[in-house]
């Protein structure tokens, strides 16, 4: 019984670092100008993330190593510092977006400018780094952002038409929007699902969980149900968003009019329960990209790395882990709307993707540190595809971007 709660705890912890800021913003944008016409942008995403977070994890239970600290070795060091300036970027981008995702969510509960909340957050997510258990900080984040289920449960109580959507699911349409913003739309959601972080937080939190190769399918179920049941999630709020907003044709700019569907259908209950799913998502997210930023940099450069280690015998991590933290609170300080910076965010993420997700792929095949445990032949046609796709989101982001004035 203790193995099977342990197993199914660890499938939960998957899901705080699925539905983040981003996912909350992308979906949600996407449910209310275009109906449920990109959910095959999540199916695509969660096969994705499917297929690379179990290579991670692999990785991690067979070779004792964490991906970025065989990426240096494997591609050597210039091509991996590449990745490293590129992913360390995008990550304390995102990290200063999901501080303000909590403040957000504090700002829904008290009324009181977010911007007073966001200080207080980031001390309260280097405290539960330092302090709280790497097992218990996976627990409570990952059960409390089930919270998210209400805008599933909300879809009942309004009314929602399910015949129109899914109607509006197998038959893809820009709705008069404009194709060039579906595309944009179709990105940002895409890189939302398949952030940087989430394959060094999973890779690096295996080898602080110890994971050996008798523990592959421990891992491997936290990826093929803990994922999915995320993009369950996101896809909760794309039909929340479509039933309540696409009908009018508006457009979603803050975290208040996310949480709108749920406060129709259950009022006042309903938005403490969002705004609890918020904040858990969001400081989640947060404590997985702080620690993600001091993981790829102390994996680089050889040092000390892991949460479970003492600041004194780890203090180069644990300074980036402050550092990172720290710039995340400067850069949200210059008064940048969170929901803004979230949509550079999920663009500056795109960009950056194959410098992520090639060389998972590339030592995902070698033998060297694998074994017999290598890809098998559908591992890498699927590896293959998906990582095509990513080429092709990278490319196309920047473009999408300026035609659409970020989506406008």
């Amino acid at each position: 019984m203790r193995k099977l709660l342990a197993a199914t705890l660890g499938v939960l912890s998957a899901i705080g670092g699925f539905v983040d800021i981003g996912d909350l913003v992308a979906a949600s944008q996407a449910g209310a100008r275009f109906g449920m016409a990109h959910a095959w942008v999540l199916l695509v995403g969660v096969l994705g993330i499917c297929a690379y977070a179990e290579m991670t994890g692999r990785i991690a239970a067979v070779s004792g190593r964490a991906v970025f600290d065989l990426v240096r070795e494997r591609l050597g060091p210039r091509v991996a510092l590449l990745n490293l300036v590129a992913s360390y970027l995008v990550t304390v981008v995102t990290l200063a977006a999901e501080l303000g995702g909590v403040a957000l969510a504090v700002q829904l509960a008290t009324g009181v400018s977010y911007l007073l909340w966001v200080p207080v957050a980031a001390f309260a997510v280097w405290l539960v780094l330092w302090r709280m258990r790497f097992e218990l900080m996976e627990r409570v984040f990952g059960l409390a952002g089930m919270a998210l289920l209400v805008f599933a449960v909300a879809l009942f109580a309004l009314p929602t038409d399910w015949g129109r959507l899914g109607h509006q699911a197998v038959h893809l349409s820009a709705a008069g929007q404009g194709s060039s913003a579906y595309w944009f739309i179709a990105v940002a959601l895409f890189a939302s699902t398949v952030s940087p972080y989430e394959v060094f937080f999973f890779s690096s939190g295996g080898v602080e969980e110890r994971w050996s190769a008798a523990d592959l399918a421990h891992a491997r179920s936290n990826v093929l149900i803990g994922f999915p049941v995320g993009g369950f999630l996101a896809l909760s709020l794309i039909a929340t968003a479509a039933v309540v907003y696409h009908p009018g044709g508006a457009s979603l700019d803050t975290l208040d009019q996310v949480a709108h569907p749920v406060v129709l259908a259950f009022g006042g209950i309903g938005l403490a329960v969002a705004v609890l799913a918020f904040f858990a998502v969001t400081f989640g997210a947060a404590l997985e990209t702080g620690l993600s930023a001091a993981y790829a940099a102390s994996q680089y450069f050889g040092w000390q790395w892991g949460k479970r280690v003492s600041p004194r015998e780890a203090a180069r991590f644990h300074s980036v882990l402050l550092v990172s933290v720290l710039l995340g609170v400067l850069l949200l300080l210059t008064t940048i709307d969170p929901v803004r910076l979230t949509e550079y965010m999920l663009v500056l993420s795109a960009v950056v993707l194959p410098l992520t997700y090639l060389p998972i792929l590339v030592v995902a095949n070698d033998r060297n540190y694998l074994g017999d445990r290598v890809n098998g032949r559908w591992n890498n046609l699927l590896g293959a595809l998906f990582l095509l796709l990513i080429v092709v989101a990278s490319v196309a982001a920047i473009p999408l971007a300026i035609i659409t004035r970020m989506g406008q």
